[in-house]
């Protein structure tokens, strides 16, 4: 794994172009993101496979979930760009990235809860990122004509700029075999705010939109880029920085006896405990790998 963290930043650092492929050598604007023959030959990158880890070779591990805050700017390559008009061919928004693929039919495996219970199909899904509302004035004309123009329907869709935040399930372990503390991203969630509730004017809460089995998403998220705020010239695709963890988390839940409560359940209305206490277990991780050492 040491040598794993060792190879990821070297694909930072001399990975794929994105939107300025052929800027240097292009006779026209259109040519300018669009691969030469040479190049899609040479691009063939594929995902680092996950090593096969044997269940006797865990000797210790815990879930956790955490937020990844897209208002922190660490996590902003996560998020942009929010406006397709300065979206390329492999440069998107992460939650564009996803919805293209299930779409598409490429990724199969998503979910309505993180315990990838309840399957979804992509028409469940287009339901879930849109609204649709008559508002009064439109029920007032139905009442008195039986239609309701256009006007008087309200529309909403999440689009990549309503995403708050991302959700995401993974497992630390310690791995007996290379004796050192590893990490597994198993899942991740778009989060946004109720659609119906925006509408009515109520308090708005977050809401998963849906899970999607990481696992399952690797091809997908390998061909897209994300903008490295260190040098433009050399982007990281999602399936790096994700695996890598480039982004900055909150943990909101582990792994537990209570039925995997949420802290916020054992510590009520108070963001600042709450906080020391995922502060808390992040150190409790950590410093597992350190008290095998110790003698």
């Amino acid at each position: 794994m040491k040598k794993l963290f060792l190879i990821i930043p070297l694909v930072f650092l001399f990975g794929h172009l994105h939107a300025q492929v052929n800027i240097l050598n292009a006779k026209t604007p259109q040519e300018i993101g669009q691969k030469t023959p040479q190049q899609k030959i040479a691009d063939n990158s594929k995902p680092l496979p996950y090593p096969y880890t044997d269940d006797k070779d865990i000797l210790w591990s815990i879930q956790v979930w955490e937020r990844i805050d897209l208002d922190e700017r660490f996590n902003l390559p996560l998020y942009y760009p929010t406006d397709s008009m300065f979206s390329t061919s492999d440069r998107k928004a992460l939650f564009d990235v996803l919805l293209e693929g299930i779409k598409s039919g490429r990724i199969t495996e998503v979910y309505a809860d993180t315990y990838f219970k309840e399957k979804l199909k992509a028409e469940d899904i287009e339901e879930r990122l849109s609204f649709v509302d008559t508002m009064d004035v439109g029920i007032e004309q139905y009442n008195y004509e039986g239609k309701v123009d256009e006007e008087y329907i309200r529309r909403m869709k999440i689009t990549p700029a309503e995403i708050e935040e991302y959700r995401i399930r993974g497992l630390w372990y310690f791995d007996a075999r290379y004796g050192e503390l590893r990490y597994r991203l198993i899942g991740i969630a778009p989060v946004a705010y109720d659609l119906a509730s925006v509408a009515s004017g109520l308090e708005a809460e977050l809401v998963e939109l849906f899970w999607v089995f990481l696992p399952d998403a690797r091809e997908v998220l390998h061909e897209y880029y994300a903008y490295n705020p260190r040098n433009n010239a050399r982007p990281f695709n999602f399936d790096h920085l994700l695996n890598a963890r480039y982004f900055v988390t909150t943990i909101y839940k582990t792994s537990n006896v209570y039925g995997d409560r949420e802290i916020k359940e054992y510590i009520h209305e108070d963001a600042l405990r709450q906080l020391l206490e995922s502060q808390r277990i992040k150190e409790k991780i950590r410093e597992y790998e350190e008290d095998q050492w110790n003698y």
